[in-house]
């Protein structure tokens, strides 16, 4: 095994924890937020940050927990209808089409919206690297 598999596979676990922990809102026994790390670079020139790019699938009547991440994160809506709730905003209803932004430390939860069959976003995050992607806030 290459040192840089060893590391890659590292880092991999790590943002898994990382995203993992964000169901704490669902009720116990529901179906939980699936979160998939499609993939992720150094970014060129700028050490330190790393792009990743993931998608994050909320079957109705899940929630991805409070929580920030170590950098900033640009979403757009592939599926369904969500609401991001982000801490001093008002909750924003998204649909399909519709993009968000959240820059580094801002605390924010996603929701699958009430009533529909849950949604499907797509996310960029340019996060410091070595750090978890994601950290829950309570």
């Amino acid at each position: 095994m290459s040192l840089r598999y060893i590391a890659s596979t590292a880092l991999f676990v790590a943002a898994a924890w990382g995203l993992s922990a964000f169901a704490q809102d669902t009720p116990p026994g529901a179906v939980q937020p699936k979160r998939t790390i499609l993939d992720q670079h150094d970014q060129s020139g700028v050490p330190g940050k790393e792009i990743v790019i993931g998608t994050a699938e909320l079957p109705a009547g899940t929630v991805i927990g409070w929580h920030v991440h170590e950098g900033d994160e640009s979403g757009y809506v592939l599926k369904g209808n969500l609401i991001l709730k982000t801490r001093g905003q008002p909750d924003r209803v998204l649909k399909a089409g519709d993009h968000f932004f959240n820059p580094r430390g801002a605390v924010h939860s996603l929701a699958a919206a009430p009533g529909g069959d849950g949604g499907v976003a797509l996310s960029t995050w340019i996060v410091d690297k070595g750090k978890p992607l994601a950290e829950p806030v309570k």
